[in-house]
Parts: C-alpha cells; structure tokens; sequence
C-alpha cells in the first residue's frame, strides 16, 4: 500500500521550498556537499519530498499543498518508515541546507510501512480522511507497486528548481550508490551472504525530462505489469525503471 515511490522532480506552480541562499556560490554544484538527511532538516526537505510526486500526493492525500507538506514534515521527523529522515540523503549548500533529496528503501526492510503511514495520517488528520486516504492509497498501488524483498526502491527524488540542470541530483544519485555499496559490503562481511538488490524507480510517462535524466544515469524501463486502473487518472500513469548501470 502506498509505497510513494514518485520520482519526478516537477515543482507544482506556487509551491516553494523556503530555502534561504547566501552568495551566489553558495548554489554552485561544486559548493555542494551529500550527506545522509537529520531530522532538523524537515522543514527543507518536506517541500522538496512533495515536489517529487505533487500529482501522486493530491490524489492519495486529497489536501491543499500545504496541507501535504505539513504532513510531511510531520512524517518526516518520525524515526521509522518510508517517510522517516532514515531514508533520505540530501545534497546540501553552503549553509548546510538541504536543496535536493532521495530516498532509498530495501524492500527487505519495508513491511511495516504500510501501518506506520496508516497510524501517522490518524494522528495527523483524524480517522474519516484517513480512512479515506488508505482507500485511494490502495488504488495507487496498482500504479506505484512497493518494492519486493529483491529490491530497492530509489523515491522522492528532487532538486530545488534554482539548481535544476546543473548535475546535482546526478552527484546525488552517485553519492547514495557509494553509500549503499558501503552498507552492503559491511552487511555481506556480517552475513557471509552476496545477494544482490535489483535497484529500481518509478516515473510519470509525462514527464520526459526526467525519465530522460534517468535513462542517462543508467535505468531500463521494465515491462509494464497490467493496464491502469480505471480509478487512477490518466496523469499518474507510470513506468518501473531498473537500474542497469552506466556503458
């Protein structure tokens, strides 16, 4: 249910990241350091999570933009699930403010995501529209699968709209490689194991720009699973991208 595993990197008209700049260099993408995401990064991250899938959020949610992005900085502080800074690394300016985000779910570590969310929006919202939330998450489902215990799920991918272009998610996403080639190695010398994740992300067909980005850092589209539900709107059609690396 709900696996939130959008990956558009669109900001919607109106909505703003708060992020205070210094100089101008502050913004250069070689100014910029990665690190894995605090919890006092919230009120940053937050809008940049909902910029990731502002589609995908309004359907699920049904709320104003300000709503979704109250309710993710509320998230976003918890300690455990696919909202939880735990997942994230950001890239970070000058001032050490976050100004792009990912995150990064092991579908080994996953299975109790679905009612942590379920518990954060009752304590959020309040029962009848989480109640109604859920119903629509499992619609959303279909469209946005959660990974397999074989996978991990590469979500919430974005970039502050004054850096797009520059090549700050793709050093991100070279960052969050290194670390997670990290974390295996040190879980394989613990376990005496080699299994391999399949790496994977999911990204609106409409928005080329980003599934061209994707294409270049090495993701395949995968074979499409079923056709859309007929409860989905057309827009949030999806394809399943996995992670075949760079030629």
């Amino acid at each position: 249910m709900m696996p939130f595993s959008m990956a558009s990197m669109n900001m919607a008209p109106g909505v703003t990241c708060d992020l205070t700049y210094g100089p101008a260099r502050a913004d250069d993408p070689v100014a910029l350091r990665f690190r894995a995401a605090r919890i006092d990064d919230a009120n940053a991250c937050a809008p940049l999570i909902f910029a990731s899938g502002v589609r995908e959020f309004g359907f699920f949610l049904g709320q104003p933009a300000e709503a979704c992005i109250s309710f993710l900085v509320f998230a976003f502080a918890s300690k455990s699930g696919r909202f939880s800074y735990r997942r994230h690394r950001v890239a970070v300016n000058a001032d050490d403010r976050p100004v792009a985000v990912l995150a990064m779910h092991d579908g080994r570590h996953t299975w109790f995501d679905d009612p942590h969310v379920a518990l954060l929006l009752l304590l959020f919202f309040g029962l009848f529209p989480t109640i109604r939330m859920l119903l629509r998450g499992l619609v959303l489902e279909s469209e946005l699968p959660a990974p397999k215990s074989t996978q991990t799920l590469i979500a919430h991918c974005a970039t502050h709209e004054r850096l797009r272009g520059a090549g700050v998610f793709s050093a991100l996403f070279a960052d969050a490689m290194r670390a997670s080639a990290a974390t295996r190695q040190r879980q394989r010398t613990a376990s005496g194991t080699r299994a391999q994740q399949q790496l994977v992300l999911d990204v609106l067909v409409s928005n080329t720009r980003a599934y061209d980005l994707y294409r270049r850092l090495g993701f395949v589209e995968l074979p499409r699973r079923a056709a859309l539900s007929p409860r989905l709107p057309r827009e949030l059609e999806s394809v399943r991208m996995e992670w075949v690396g760079t030629q």
